[in-house]
């Protein structure tokens, strides 16, 4: 499902291993292929997301950055 040309949606199943197929659909917008390595971030709150792989040093360093500042309070 599109949305505003800019979000999406796929519902997929999880097997009986924890595994699911990430949909071709989203495989082509996010420029996953195989042998890729993907980051999944969890939030115990808000769920699970797994941005693009070309984004996660920026998520890396953002968690890292919140961590020390929580930290330093």
């Amino acid at each position: 499902m599109e949305y505003q040309d800019k979000y999406y949606a796929w519902t997929v199943k999880v097997g009986e291993k924890g595994q699911f197929v990430i949909p071709k659909e989203a495989r082509d917008l996010f420029d996953i292929n195989p042998g890729d390595t993907i980051l999944v971030l969890g939030d115990s709150e808000r769920g699970l997301a797994i941005p693009p792989t070309r984004l996660k040093d920026k998520y890396i360093a953002e968690i890292f950055n919140q961590l020390t500042s929580v930290e330093e309070e």
